[in-house]
This record gives structure tokens, sequence and C-alpha cells, in this order.
């Protein structure tokens, strides 16, 4: 869909990459510039075959061009770099890229028809606009963090980042909408994404519920309140989801479990005898024998998977979702457009020659 599409990728860590690799499997060409020293993912935690695996999960399919940006030789290969470009994303805290001389309203008359987007934690202005964040922390200020919380109401950590995926994604579609804007009006246009703001943006029906009623928690019916919608263990300690929200499922679980009384407690709260009950039959079977039973009952039940259970899974087997690319498995991105030509994560600097000598011709 985006072949012949460039983006010059100055962002690092995981926001940033994910976005364009997004890019990626839609068939744009991405350079990614890295500093002599590359990304500091490559280098970051837990590393497989001696690279990073936060690299290697967001970086698949791209091309790597090593540049010192402090340097003004550098510096004027970037530009050259973005005057090639459909597409820019920078991932540097505000300020930083118009010190460098690369910022939107530097490199603008380069090329005008470039969108050009920075993913920011909070915004390119404003109050928190310096201020060093990660994940967590657009999580907490965001409200969302708040609505994941064990029994004693303490804010669970979550072990996955959300909100540095969410940031990447709303950072995609906002390069996605300059290009098409391009499209219509032939010029380019600057966009600024604070991972915080877009946090924020999902907190629409928790907004509304407590203007509403005062309830901090959004739509009760869906925060494990009532015995249709809620999480239950089973006989051998794992977990299941029921997502009955509507009669009619709810009813076909009660009728598959031979509780045909039970239809009438639709909507029955959580703090209840028949919650109990309910609780008691889903400790009678096995996890295995809950999906067995998922898969043939109409009632909106799924097993609550383990990340090493995914790619064996019959949902995804049958979808071929997730991907083996040069012993790394990774999930598609879409779901429902796939390259085979996909290829790994870039080594340091490895396109460097090829693409700086394509713009000494021209290319």
């Amino acid at each position: 869909m985006l072949n012949g599409m460039r983006v010059v990728d100055f962002s690092n860590y995981l926001p940033g990459p994910y976005a364009t690799m997004r890019l990626a499997e839609l068939g744009a060409e991405i350079i990614k510039v890295e500093s002599p020293r590359g990304d500091p993912a490559r280098e970051l935690d837990v590393k497989l075959d001696g690279t990073g695996v936060v690299f290697l999960a967001n970086n698949k399919s791209k091309k790597s061009v090593t540049l010192d940006l402090k340097n003004f030789k550098d510096q004027q290969l970037a530009k050259r770099l973005i005057a090639s470009a459909d597409a820019v994303l920078e991932s540097f805290r505000p300020g930083v890229m118009k010190k460098l001389g690369l910022d939107y309203e530097t490199v603008r008359s380069l090329n005008t028809k470039l969108v050009y987007c920075s993913l920011t934690g909070y915004g390119n202005n404003g109050k928190y606009h310096q201020h060093g964040s990660h994940d967590l922390n657009y999580m907490a200020i965001s409200g969302m963090l708040a609505q994941l919380k064990d029994r004693s109401g303490k804010p669970i950590h979550p072990s996955q980042t959300i909100a540095d995926f969410v940031g990447g994604i709303a950072a995609s579609e906002r390069i996605l909408a300059g290009l098409v804007a391009r499209g219509i009006s032939g010029e380019g246009s600057y966009h600024c994404i604070s991972i915080a703001d877009v946090m924020t943006s999902m907190m629409g029906n928790h907004f509304i519920m407590n203007q509403a009623t005062g309830a901090i928690n959004g739509v009760e019916i869906l925060s494990g309140s009532i015995i249709n919608y809620a999480i239950y263990e089973t006989m051998d300690q794992r977990y299941i989801a029921l997502g009955a929200l509507e009669k009619k499922f709810w009813e076909n679980f009660c009728e598959a479990i031979q509780k045909r009384e039970w239809a009438v407690y639709y909507y029955h709260q959580t703090n209840s005898d028949i919650y109990q009950e309910v609780k008691t039959v889903f400790m009678s079977k096995s996890f295995q024998q809950w999906i067995e039973f998922s898969e043939k009952v109409d009632c909106c039940m799924t097993p609550v998977l383990e990340v090493d259970e995914l790619s064996n899974f019959s949902y995804f087997t049958n979808r071929d979702i997730i991907k083996n690319e040069n012993d790394i498995l990774l999930p598609k991105l879409h779901s429902d457009r796939y390259d085979a030509s996909q290829c790994a994560p870039p080594k340091l600097g490895e396109n460097t020659n090829e693409i700086l000598s394509s713009l000494s011709q021209g290319k």
C-alpha cells in the first residue's frame, strides 16, 4: 500500500520504531537514522544473539544509516535524506531537533511536501513538555493506570508497555493522515503527538460516566461487577474470560452448563451468592475443557492465554498471524496484509553506503 513512500526515522527505543515498523509492513521504505553507537535499544536489557530484544521486536524491514547528528557534515547529510523523504518521524525531547538544525521549520524549505511528525511524551509546549517520562508515567498521568487495580485498590504494575504502543499507533495514524492530506492539497504538514494526550483520549467513557454518576471506573458493567462479564478461575488455576454482555449469550452459557434457571440472573452483581455458584462451576473444569466448551458454545468466552501459548493456539495458527522470520517469532502488525519479503532488523549502519550513494546520484 505504501510502496514508493520513504520515511526517515530518527526515533529510538520503542514508540517511534513501532510506529515506523507498522508503516514498513505496509510497504514503506523506512530509513532508520542511528548514532554511531546505535539505537540504545540494541543494547537494552535482555539480548538475543547479541542484540536487544526490544530492538529486534520493533525494527524489522528497515534500513539503518549511521550519522553523528552533532557533526555539521552529518547534519547536512541528514537534511539531504529529509529532502528525499515523504515523511519524517522523530522522538527527541522538544527543542533537540531545532538545536541540530533538523526541525520542521528549518527543513520544510527543503521539501514542501514533507509530512513531519514529532512523537513526544507531553507535547512541545506547556508545563510538562520537558518532563522526562516512560510508559508507566503516561499510564499514570492519563488516569489509565488507576483503572488497573488489585482487590485492595493498589494500581497493578503492567507487564506490557501499553502507552508506548498506543502512542506509536497514533503517530503512524497521523503520518498516514498527513500523506492523505498531501495527496489532496499537495502540501506537507507538521504534527506533534503527545503520548500522555493519546492515553487520556481513551478515557472518554470514564469522563462522561464520572459526570453522570460520580463513578471513577467507567462503565460499571465492564469493570468486573456483573457475573456475565467477568474473569473466572479454572480447576487447574488458569483463567477464562466470560464476556456474555448480551442476554442471548448468557442464556446460551446457562443452557450449556445445564443451569437454565440462572438465566434470570443476567447482569447480577459479583457481590451476590449466585456469583459464588458460578465460580464453583468454573472451578469444576480444567482450562482445556473450558477452551473446548468455548469453541462449541456461542457465549463470548475465551481463554486467558500466556505469551508462550499464542503461536500454537488454534485461532492464530488458523489465521497465520504469528510468523517466524529469521528465527524471530513476531505477530503480524496488519493481519490482513503481509509481505513475505519482510526482512530482519538491520545491523547498525548496514545501509549507510547504499543510501548515501543514492543521495549523491539524486535518488
